[in-house]
């Protein structure tokens, strides 16, 4: 006999004899037990030793015979029975647990409908509707409108958790929510933009169709729209601070406002060159709270380490007494060299080819041109525009339909620093594009295309709107043209 067969031997014989020779006598113990449960009214446990458990063992152990799923359905009628009795005596959490449990045992939908519909009366008769409304009207009229367990708008909620048809719940939510949003004309006039929104989301949450929402709604996008347009002319103007609150309120408006948040990153660069232009007359403390103040609006604007850089070489010039020391020149070979640099580096631009390829980009000319010339205004406005340049390169090709374009623009765009919020709207708007063509190259029958289409988008933001609409249309598409081969 060989090793193999040895081992076969060990395992069978590690086996109970009576479940060799008797192959039932498990599955016999399981219904026995299961039926002693049932018994003693304990239907269900987390330990496994419920009838439902024991029973469900039982029929994995023996699928043929009947006894098992006859238990299981006789534990499905009396966790029925529990419910109904639990309901009367008014034990609710018990009635919820039962009712739970026969519906996941098959019981038929026409009794544990019929037990539901008692125990909601019965929770309701318990918890005293008409007080319920009445305190509900009462704290309505304080103006205690939400916040806790008490205002009007919970308890109304409760009321229609309860009795999902009564009218005077129904309307008394309705009115309060429109007093919650008449709150929301002040807020924005004090500019408590943060209380706004609040306001608008908690009505949402109670009833998304509430007839005043889409008026509050438009007066955010309106107020958000205005400090935009205000915090533009501000960074236009040089008033920094200004522009950075007007960008921030705009944000705290609308999160996902694009404009807004490029506005924030361009507010900080302006923070950071004015750190730059403090540190080189030695302010270091203006320049210091500069800095942080770029970092406050875009911890990952690309223009900190450098200002931070210079900030620090200031300060140690200062240190050693040497501020008037001045910084060497670069040779005349130099400067001709960084105009060559600047000028390949501005043709890079103009290709689009703001990172890559190695060697050859906007970034690797201006980085050499930096070194030979590292206060020259003409390299550091050339870095300044690379990433407005790569949003501007996005947008243009996007408007073009070169969506293979436009994706290389926005990995440039990521890899400059660009915030991840609008990087993530990028991201979908380019998705949708890509939808839209999959939809056409679909229409026209080529599937091949379609199926890169969906690839792109996919990749690009997997929860992009019409995606999985798409998907099956394509899926049923390529099934279709592969029967017909």
């Amino acid at each position: 006999m060989g090793v193999l067969g040895i081992a076969v031997l060990l395992i069978a014989f590690r086996q109970p004899m009576s479940e060799r020779v008797y192959p039932d006598a498990r599955g016999q113990q399981l219904r026995d037990a299961a039926q002693l449960a049932l018994s003693q009214g304990k239907l269900t446990s987390t330990d496994g030793t419920g009838a439902r458990e024991l029973f469900a063992a039982a029929l994995a152990l023996d699928p043929d015979r009947p006894d098992a799923r006859v238990g299981l359905q006789r534990v499905g009628a009396a966790a029925l029975k529990q419910a109904a009795e639990a309901t009367e005596q008014a034990r609710f959490g018990e009635a919820h647990t039962a009712l739970r449990l026969a519906r996941e045992l098959a019981v038929p939908t026409a009794d544990t409908d019929r037990i539901a519909e008692r125990l909601r009366q019965r929770e309701a008769d318990v918890a005293g509707i008409d007080t319920m409304l009445a305190q509900a009207a009462s704290a309505r009229a304080e103006g205690h409108l939400d916040g806790d367990p008490q205002a009007a708008l919970p308890l109304y909620k409760r009321v229609l958790e309860l009795q999902p048809s009564r009218n005077e719940a129904v309307e008394g939510r309705e009115d309060a929510l429109s007093d919650l949003l008449q709150q929301v004309t002040p807020a924005l006039a004090k500019r408590d933009f943060t209380e706004a929104t609040r306001l608008v989301a908690r009505v949402r949450e109670y009833d998304p169709g509430h007839v005043g929402l889409p008026d509050a709604q438009a007066a955010l996008t309106q107020a958000a729209d205005r400090e935009r347009t205000q915090a533009d002319r501000a960074l236009k103007r040089g008033r920094i601070a200004e522009a950075g609150d007007g960008y921030a309120a705009a944000v705290a408006l609308d999160p996902d406002d694009a404009a807004a948040h490029d506005g924030l990153a361009r507010t900080a660069v302006a923070w950071t060159q004015r750190a730059e232009k403090q540190a080189a007359d030695f302010a270091f403390e203006d320049a210091t709270r500069s800095l942080e103040s770029a970092r406050a609006l875009d911890p990952q604007s690309p223009g900190l380490a450098e200002a931070e850089r210079k900030l620090a070489e200031a300060r140690s010039v200062s240190t050693s007494r040497k501020e008037h020391v001045p910084v060497p020149k670069p040779t005349p070979a130099a400067i001709a060299q960084v105009r060559i640099l600047l000028a390949a580096a501005q043709d890079a631009e103009a290709r689009g080819d703001l990172l890559t390829p190695p060697g050859d980009s906007a970034y690797d000319h201006l980085r050499r041109a930096k070194a030979l010339s590292p206060n020259d205004p003409a390299v550091q406005s050339a870095f300044a525009r690379l990433l407005p340049a790569a949003r501007q390169c996005f947008d243009d090709a996007l408007r073009a339909n070169r969506l293979v374009r436009a994706e290389a623009c926005l990995d440039s765009r990521a890899q400059l620093g660009e915030e991840a919020t609008t990087l993530r709207i990028a991201r979908r708007r380019l998705a949708l594009r890509w939808v839209a063509v999959g939809e056409e190259r679909l229409g026209a029958g080529e599937l091949a295309a379609a199926r890169s289409a969906l690839d792109a988008a996919r990749a690009l933001d997997p929860a992009t709107e019409g995606l999985d609409a798409f998907a099956l249309r394509l899926n049923t598409a390529t099934r279709a043209a592969q029967a017909q081969r």
